[in-house]
């Protein structure tokens, strides 16, 4: 099974990536983008099959190392 996280910043949480290539962006031409938010993309492929236990164990994985959960949001998709 594959499960592919995606980790994004809280809001209200500052972006200081987001910011600078918002502002490269805009060096290069590119006018009229407003905020950027960067974040994070992880693909695992699983060994489980079970699809409620794949989602458990990824869930303990991002609570345990993949996320930081004071300052960053999850998502998980399973396939």
């Amino acid at each position: 099974m594959k499960a592919t996280i995606h980790i994004s910043l809280k809001n209200g949480v500052l972006d200081p990536q987001g910011k600078a290539v918002r502002t490269a962006l805009g060096s290069l031409g590119f006018d009229g983008v407003g905020d950027v938010r960067l974040g994070k993309v992880i693909e695992l492929d699983l060994a489980e099959t079970n699809r409620d236990q794949a989602r458990e164990t990824v869930e303990r994985m991002c609570k345990s190392l993949l996320a930081n959960t004071v300052i960053e949001n999850y998502r998980i998709d399973l396939d």
